[in-house]
């Protein structure tokens, strides 16, 4: 069984990434460096909606809705 405190620091380390991809701008990026970026930029979204889509799954799999949270 997961621990609470593992639990936290998983859900910490997501919104980090979420914080992390906060400060992606690729429409500042130049031509050239997506261009560049691109392989490795597709290779990077590809993975984590696949990681994000299993998540969401095994909670739609409990039973459980996934829903977006109310705007402050």
């Amino acid at each position: 069984m997961v621990s609470n405190m593992r639990t936290n620091e998983a859900i910490t380390r997501l919104d980090a990434a979420v914080s992390a991809l906060g400060d992606v701008n690729v429409s500042a990026w130049s031509e050239e460096t997506l261009k560049d970026q691109l392989g490795e930029l597709s290779s990077v979204l590809c993975a984590l909606d696949a990681v994000l889509s299993r998540v969401a799954d095994e909670v739609r799999a409990r039973g459980l809705r996934i829903e977006e949270p109310a705007s402050a």
